[in-house]
């Protein structure tokens, strides 16, 4: 596939410090209270333009609620100017450039880039870019980074309700390292590799936050003839493969649609809607009859030499996906086209009437909209501008990944005009002195501490790796030092919370003061280690380690009744332990442990199991 693609990779990371801005701390809460209700409009950046991706999105017409919480301020209301910037983070950002072999800028100057979908009160995100240049090694392969970035975050989205979107002000303002690198990866695969290399040289720092949502990916993919598409905020490292195989496929579709188009003359559409809402009285179809019933219209618009390519090769071809994504930012919850009619409760007879309403034939294809007029008039308006587009190829687009690893359309891919100096945050000087001093403390790279933690704790070198994939190397290290238990501590650190993600909970939400408790607790006897896994995924359910102790019923019991629990259930299968002997062990082992719940030490009860059958042998 190396011939088949280019694609480079944007890392966004949360830090685990104060806010940029403000000295609000950078937790996030859950509820928050209104304060302010808020409409964007677009400014012309530097270069006296107007953002196209701004102006869309200023064009959907939309009001943002804010929430305001513990951790926000009126900084993040934009009622206050923004403090001087946080020093923890700056000097994060310089330490990891420093980490790249990067070119530090010898002056950090803000920018605001525009951005007006709400997720900034302000209707502009800082950012500022502190070094060009480096690289990152993965799989003996140099892959080259075009900037590291230091940026605040983006509120975050509560919910979406008519015209309306709700955000709290919570995210907003945490210190983001953004590192970009150049479109260098050839295969799926090695991007997520590449991404797994930068994420855990940025764990390395230990300033970084971990758990969902504190680190974002969005991926920049062409391939030959096609054009750069951006795909915005994916959180999943393992969705990265099958995101940039979706994405391929894609643009070999609308290339093979662009072929289809020119082979047939097609030329570009004029928006030209009809009312067309005549032809669908009595129509069967809910999305039709429940526009009209509330007052709204059905709008065509023809699309001469589009039949066929909207939907067609058993689905192969999809460009009415595309244009119906379009269509959906004008509000409204899609189009029908022709290529998927009839269906929908629209039967063939209708079609036929409809056809023969717009004056087109049989081969000709159409598309409608049934929603308030106006609506349906910009949605149709959007579609065909989208089928225009096709007729060039691949349009540049930002795109939002879905949890099935496609992917849809969000805006327009936004260009140099949407920057513009910021003039409430004085430029910080980054002398040869002070990059001197950063330089001579850097952090472990992953390799040395993967290293140093199979060789001072002698755990295997796949556990290691994993600890310091995730950024699990100080905690463990902190519990095998005050406990001595480093293989407990390494298979819950690794094993036990790969489990836990698997299983959709996030092992990164336990505070690293709960788990050195939990082990404490271990270590005294409160419990068993064949206990830790499922006192590890309650409290990952928001509980207290004692509290999940006794909500669990874990606690452990004396040596006295654990023996006498055995002995009782030796003694229900005396025939089976006869005819078995010393083999009887390995089935009963299961009902002991099922009966004791992990209050006693698998090798111990092991031992008096063996002491029971024993007795039953011997006719004791």
């Amino acid at each position: 596939m190396s011939d088949e693609m280019k694609c480079g990779i944007e890392i966004h990371q949360q830090l685990d410090t104060r806010k940029l801005f403000c000295s609000c701390g950078s937790e996030l809460c859950d509820s928050g209270t209104e304060v302010c209700v808020r409409r964007l409009r677009p400014a012309a950046g530097e270069t006296g333009e107007t953002d196209r991706a701004a102006l869309e999105q200023s064009k959907r017409g939309l009001a943002y609620r804010y929430q305001r919480c513990a951790s926000s301020c009126l900084v993040e209301t934009d009622d206050e100017p923004p403090h001087p910037v946080n020093a923890d983070a700056l000097e994060t950002a310089l330490t990891f450039a420093a980490m790249l072999g990067s070119d530090v800028a010898d002056e950090i100057q803000f920018m605001r880039k525009i951005v007006v979908d709400g997720s900034n009160t302000s209707g502009f995100q800082r950012t500022s870019l502190i070094a060009t240049g480096g690289s990152v090694d993965v799989n003996g392969r140099s892959i080259g980074v075009l900037s590291v970035c230091l940026e605040e975050d983006a509120a975050r989205k509560i919910e979406a309700r008519g015209d309306e979107v709700v955000y709290r002000l919570d995210r907003l303002g945490i210190p983001l390292i953004e590192v970009a690198t150049a479109p260098d990866m050839r295969t799926p695969e090695e991007v997520m590799e590449v991404a797994l290399r930068i994420g855990t040289l940025l764990r390395a720092t230990k300033r970084v936050k971990r758990g969902i949502g504190t680190i974002r990916e969005d991926l920049n993919i062409s391939i030959p003839g096609g054009a750069r598409i951006e795909i915005k905020g994916v959180q999943e490292l393992r969705m990265l493969p099958d995101f940039v195989r979706g994405e391929i496929e894609r643009q070999k579709m609308l290339l093979r649609v662009k072929g289809i188009l020119a082979e047939r003359g097609a030329r570009e559409i004029p928006f030209e809607p009809v009312d067309a809402t005549a032809a669908f009285e009595g129509c069967a179809s809910k999305v039709v009859k429940g526009a009209l019933d509330a007052g709204g219209r059905v709008v065509a618009v023809r699309l001469p030499g589009f039949h066929g390519v909207m939907n067609g090769d058993g689905g192969r071809l999809r460009l009415g996906a595309e244009m119906a994504q379009y269509a959906r930012t004008a509000g409204v919850k899609g189009i029908f086209h022709s290529d998927e009619l009839p269906n929908y409760g629209i039967e063939q007879a209708l079609v036929d009437s409809l056809r023969g309403f717009l004056g087109i034939g049989p081969g000709e294809a159409f598309a409608i909209c049934a929603a308030p007029e106006k609506r349906a008039r910009d949605a149709l308006a959007m579609a065909v501008g989208r089928a225009n587009m096709a007729l060039a190829g691949v349009p540049e687009e930002t795109r939002d990944p879905q949890p099935d690893g496609t992917t849809r359309y969000s805006r327009p891919l936004p260009g140099a005009a949407r920057m513009y100096p910021e003039t409430d945050v004085p430029p910080e000087p980054v002398s040869e002195e002070r990059m001197a001093r950063v330089r001579s403390s850097l952090p472990e790279l992953p390799e040395q501490t993967e290293a140093r933690l199979a060789r001072d704790y002698g755990v295997n070198g796949q556990q290691a790796s994993q600890m310091v994939r995730r950024g699990r190397d100080a905690l463990f290290a902190r519990i095998s030092d005050a406990t001595g238990m480093a293989q407990a501590a390494a298979t819950a650190l690794s094993n036990t919370y790969s489990e836990m993600e698997r299983d959709g909970l996030d092992p990164d939400s336990i505070g690293d003061e709960d788990v050195l408790e939990a082990f404490a607790m271990l270590k005294g006897g409160r419990f068993s280690k064949e206990a830790m896994p499922l006192i590890l995924r309650e409290m990952a359910a928001g509980s207290a380690p004692g509290a999940a102790l006794s909500k669990l019923g874990l606690e452990s019991v004396g040596e006295g009744d654990a023996a006498a629990e055995i002995a009782r259930i030796v003694a229900e299968r005396a025939d089976f332990v006869r005819s078995k002997g010393t083999d009887a062990i390995g089935p009963l082992m299961g009902p002991v442990m099922g009966a004791l719940r992990g209050r006693i030490d698998g090798k111990r009860a092991s031992e008096l199991l063996s002491e029971e059958i024993g007795k039953i042998l011997s006719g004791a």
